[in-house]
This record gives structure tokens, sequence and C-alpha cells, in this order.
């Protein structure tokens, strides 16, 4: 693993909010966006990667683009979540900076929860440089992702992120059931490994999650309940949705180690 120091530092810099969450609350605590670190990309830009630690184990927060969540660039808005799951949440979305970014300068996310104003601010520091081993030893901590064996499992540095494809932008009532389909497909690595017990099933998974969300979503089902390996899955399920506005809803692949995931956008009409 190239970069095992620099995910030993990302670790170690992020051992207040590991220390914190050992203090466990059902409600009532703030959410803390994160800066998961950076990677160069082909043409010479970089990647900025950002996550989120909502610090209860049971509340859920929706906090609206606008002034309690937003960025200092642009319009404020570079695809973060409006919908806050409880727990530690790593490599949500990210943020592409050119390539004579400086590299001191700062990109600030700026995220309000129960009066509460926290930043997470990336830059180009050295040490926060990333690369598919430091994703693996730090996003098995994270169940959205669905890693299997990530303490006694070394990364494969051959291996690439599924590809997955889906339904395109839809429109639906309140209340209705919308049926949803990714397909998802990869390389065959990690290859799986010897278990005679068949009790550590790996290859493709696939679960449904709320990214934007005004309302709250029902998914039947929201996750697979099986990995799948050696060949393509499609994943159905169908969205229903408690009240009218705009929605993000996002299917998250998992091959064990690295993930993609997959955007869809649904308007929902006032229920007749």
């Amino acid at each position: 693993m190239k970069k095992y120091a620099a995910g030993l530092c990302l670790v170690l810099l992020t051992a207040g909010v590991v220390a914190h969450a050992q203090a466990r609350f059902a409600r009532g605590q703030d959410v803390s966006p994160t800066y998961d670190g950076w990677e160069r990309n082909g043409d010479g830009s970089y990647t900025l990667h950002f996550g989120y630690f909502n610090r209860n184990t049971e509340e859920e927060f929706d906090v609206p683009i606008g002034p309690d969540n937003h960025f200092d660039s642009g319009n404020g808005d570079q695809g973060q979540p409006t919908h806050f799951y409880a727990g530690r949440k790593w490599w949500v979305f990210n943020v592409v900076v050119p390539k004579d970014w400086p590299k001191d300068k700062r990109v600030v996310w700026t995220l309000t929860t129960h009066g509460i104003t926290n930043q997470a601010k990336g830059w180009l520091q050295t040490e926060w440089e990333m690369d598919k081993g430091v994703i693996f030893q730090n996003s098995n901590r994270d169940p959205f992702l669905m890693f299997i064996g990530g303490e006694d499992t070394d990364v494969d540095i051959d291996n690439l992120p599924p590809s997955i494809t889906g339904s395109s932008a839809q429109t639906v009532k309140a209340g209705q059931p919308l049926a949803l389909s990714v397909t998802a497909t990869d390389d065959g690595l990690p290859k799986p490994l010897p278990d005679p017990t068949g009790r550590r099933p790996q290859g493709l998974r696939v679960r449904w999650i709320m990214y934007r969300a005004p309302g709250l979503v029902h998914f039947d089902p929201d996750i697979m309940p099986n990995r799948i390996y050696g060949k393509p899955v499609t994943f159905e399920t169908k969205a229903t949705f408690s009240r009218p506005g705009a929605y993000r809803l996002r299917a998250i692949a998992s091959d064990g180690q690295l993930f993609a995931t997959y955007d869809v956008d649904v308007t929902v009409l006032p229920a007749e």
C-alpha cells in the first residue's frame, strides 16, 4: 500500500472524532462535516473528498442548501448531501479543483445543526493525499459502504471500483411507489478468499439511501440480501415518498473493497 503512512495519518487526525464517538447519544448532538483527503487526477486537477460525522446514534437531519449548509465558492452548492444519517459517513462526495489550485487554499464546507456551526476545510496538504489503500482502511468503518474483511484483508492494488448505471430522472406523486433499477458491474477483483464455512459471501452488493430528501423515503427493499461474484448485478427497488419536493436518491455498489455511487433525481408531486 503505497500511501499506508498517509492512511495512518488520516486515522490519527480523525482520532478526536472517533474518541468523541465513544460517548454515545441517541439525539440532541450536532453534525460535523469532515474532510477525508485528496487525490490527483489524470488531467492534473485534484479531487477533494468530504464526508460527515453525525454524533447521534438515532437522530437524522435534513439541512437544505443555504445558510446552514453551504460552501464558500460558487452558489454554495458543491453536491453535498442535505440528509444526514446517524454516525460517521466517509467519502460521501467530491469537489474537483483545477491543476493550478494553490496548495494552501481552502475549500470550506459550513454546516449548522442544533444551532452549532461546524466547518470542514479541504486543501492539498501532503499528508492528506490518498489512494485505494487509504479508502479501504478507513471506509470499512462505514456500514453504508458494506465493506467486509477490512481488518484482515489487504487491498488489491489492481482492483477498480465497480461501475454503476440506472434509472434516469423521474416524476411521481407522493405516496405512490416508484420503481427504480440500477445495474453494477465489476472487474472480478478482489478475488474471493477461501471460505469453507460459506459465511463470508463476496462480490458485488448494492443498497439505496436518501441523499437529498425533504421528506421520508421508504425503499422496498433498500439493500441486496447477498453479494454476487463474477457477473453483473441488477437491483430493483420501489421508493415511496412521504411528501412533495425535489429528492436525490443514491445507489451504492461495493465490491468489498471499493465502491461507486449512482444518483437519481426525483420530483415528487402532491398526492391527489
